[in-house]
């Protein structure tokens, strides 16, 4: 039995994907999650052999999410599920420990064959970009200027960055993530210096191009 939760911000999106794996043999929805911090919290009290993961969710985005669960050691795999096709965001996504890549738009039938094939121990990635990501993926260039910058970040910084593009402020991020303003600020500053940008809208421009953080509808 394969032990699944499923973390996705749109309420009926997460009820139709719970629906469809209950249906399923083999596989058992044990947790369900709105955002990246909901999802840890199951990892860490289910530890299921499998999460599936929305990339844009807020607080904390679906490749965040990825790279915490991975560093939990508990030896539970991720499937991404997205809407997003930009190789950049892909590349990131199985650098940060996802073993499957799945397209929203995709036949239920292929999330059956995505959850098998990674429960299993292999991976998968939808046909539709399969062939232009493996071989992007297998010649990546660790020089790559958005890929330097993502390697210099911390988690913290990863975090606070996509509440920045959420729009919270200072003092909000500090409430969510139970930090101080004052360590806020000095993580923003950090931020701006290793983006080399100088103003809030500069800040939020880069890290949504270099796909560090989402916008979430």
């Amino acid at each position: 039995m394969i032990s699944i939760i499923v973390a996705d911000d749109h309420h009926l999106v997460r009820k139709s994907i719970v629906s469809l794996i209950e249906k399923w043999e083999g596989m058992e929805v044990v947790g369900e999650a709105a955002d990246g911090h909901g999802a840890l919290k199951l990892v860490r009290q289910k530890r299921p052999d499998l999460a599936i993961v929305d990339i844009a969710m807020p607080m904390m985005n679906g490749i965040e999410t990825t790279r915490q669960i991975q560093s939990l050691s508990v030896g539970t795999k991720v499937v991404i599920l997205s809407m997003h096709t930009d190789k950049r965001v892909v590349r990131q996504s199985l650098r940060c420990g996802a073993k499957g890549y799945l397209l929203k738009k995709s036949f239920a039938e292929e999330l059956m064959i995505a959850i098998r094939s990674v429960g299993q121990g292999g991976t998968y990635l939808s046909p539709s970009i399969a062939k232009t990501v493996v071989s992007d993926y297998l010649r990546t260039d660790l020089a790559d200027e958005a890929s330097t910058v993502i390697d210099q970040l911390s988690s913290r910084e990863r975090e606070i960055v996509q509440l920045i593009v959420e729009g919270f402020t200072n003092k909000a991020v500090a409430q969510v993530l139970n930090i101080s303003s004052r360590t806020v600020e000095k993580h923003r500053a950090a931020l701006m210096k290793k983006l080399n940008v100088t103003s809030l809208p500069e800040l939020i421009l880069k890290a949504t191009e270099y796909r560090i953080a989402f916008l979430v509808d």
